[in-house]
């Protein structure tokens, strides 16, 4: 039931090699900003260090530990070569794919990174429940723990319900904030997949809480893409996979060689393009 729901979150971080001149451009970004752009580019040493930093510089802040968690999660997805395309444009390969074996050591890092994000976030929400920063923290948080559940563990029903939950805080930070675009991402792609199941599975689903609608979910995509922040690209790329999903090879393409054009040290996207290509 919860295969859907996560089958695309993390396609953008496939394995690759780095390019340091690609990183040498995000030197004059906001810290925080920097990190994605380093993170995007598959550089999660340099991610890290950045995060760790801002971490030191703006404890109070659960963005840090929250943008760490989620260098940590997506190095371990590279290490165990999870993000395959064609992975995630099969439903049948996805759930057939083995329990992977992570590393201790990046688990403990990477619980404790959300530990102290959701602790950080839930001091600054006991004082002001209107705090955006801690709002959308918890968002990401949820949704980074329902990718670790059902890529690295393979526990679709624990994917699922995290994934309920980002979709709540999401609907938060929209309501004290409504230009926050990076938190439609959650709404975005639930909507999405649960909207792309078959009709019985997708009345279970709701049953338990998690709506689908296919056209809303893309409609929230876009809304990420266009107007998003550190999110922009990762909603580009979940939008590239609906059109593949939906034989719209075209726009897929375009915009994977956009993604290209920002982001050149990975190789991710001019290897996708290739595989569109050889399909036509």
């Amino acid at each position: 039931m919860g295969k859907r729901i996560v089958a695309a979150v993390c396609f953008l971080f496939a394995a690759g090699a780095l390019c340091a001149g690609a990183a040498d451009l995000s030197v004059s970004l906001p810290p925080l900003d920097r990190g994605f752009h380093l993170l995007y580019n598959l550089d999660f040493s340099g991610a890290h260090n950045v995060f760790a930093s801002y971490e030191q510089s703006h404890p109070e802040d659960p963005l840090g530990p929250t943008s760490d968690a989620a260098g940590l999660l997506f190095s371990e997805f590279h290490r165990l070569g999870v993000l395959e395309s064609q992975f995630f444009e099969d439903d049948k390969k996805f759930e057939g794919r083995t329990k992977l074996t992570p590393d201790p050591a990046v688990r403990a890092r990477f619980d404790a990174a959300i530990a102290k994000a959701e602790s950080v976030a839930t001091v600054r929400l006991a004082k002001d429940p209107k705090d955006k920063n801690s709002l959308f923290a918890m968002t990401l948080c949820n949704g980074l723990q329902a990718d670790y559940a059902a890529l690295i563990e393979k526990r679709n029903v624990a994917s699922l319900r995290y994934t309920k939950e980002s979709a709540k805080w999401a609907d938060k930070t929209l309501a004290i904030d409504p230009q926050y675009y990076d938190a439609h991402i959650a709404g975005g792609i639930s909507k999405y997949l649960v909207g792309s199941m078959a009709a019985p599975v997708r009345w279970l689903v709701r049953l338990g809480g998690v709506a689908g609608d296919k056209q809303e979910g893309i409609k929230e995509l876009k809304l990420v893409a266009d107007r998003g922040h550190y999110l922009a690209p990762f909603a580009d790329i979940l939008l590239a996979i609906a059109y593949v999903r939906d034989h719209d090879k075209q726009h897929a393409r375009q915009l994977l060689a956009q993604l290209h054009d920002e982001f050149p040290a990975n190789p991710l996207f001019p290897q996708e393009m290739a595989r569109l290509d050889k399909g036509k």
